[in-house]
C-alpha cells in the first residue's frame, strides 16, 4: 500500500484522511461545489487548508458533474492560511501604533 492509500482507498486529503471514494459519494449525495464537499467530508479543512487537495477534488468534481475544470468555483479560504505565532502578531500591532 502506498502513502496515498489507506484501507478505504486512495487519499485525496491527507490532513483530514478523506478518500477519493468519500468525495465521489458526497457528490453523488448532492454536493455540487467544493464548499459543499468540504462541509460534508472535511476535505480541505486540515492544516494545509486545501492547498494540497483542492486541485484533485476539483478534478473529481469536474469528472462527476461533467463540468469543465474551469467552471469549478474555488472554495473560500479564511485567514490565517498559515499558522502564525502570536508574538509576530503582537509585534505587528506595536509597529502599527508607532
Amino acid at each position: 500500500m502506498d502513502n496515498l492509500s489507506n484501507e478505504q482507498g486512495k487519499l485525496v486529503c491527507r490532513c483530514e484522511d478523506v478518500t477519493e471514494e468519500e468525495v465521489r459519494q458526497a457528490i453523488r449525495d448532492g454536493a455540487k461545489t467544493l464548499r459543499e464537499i468540504k462541509m460534508i467530508t472535511r476535505a480541505g479543512m486540515g492544516l494545509c487548508q486545501g492547498r494540497t487537495c483542492s486541485k484533485v477534488i476539483s478534478r473529481i468534481l469536474a469528472e462527476e458533474t461533467g463540468k469543465s475544470i474551469g467552471k469549478i468555483e474555488p472554495a473560500g479560504y479564511r485567514p490565517p492560511l498559515r499558522p502564525i505565532a502570536i508574538d509576530i502578531l503582537a509585534d505587528m500591532k506595536l509597529e502599527n501604533n508607532k
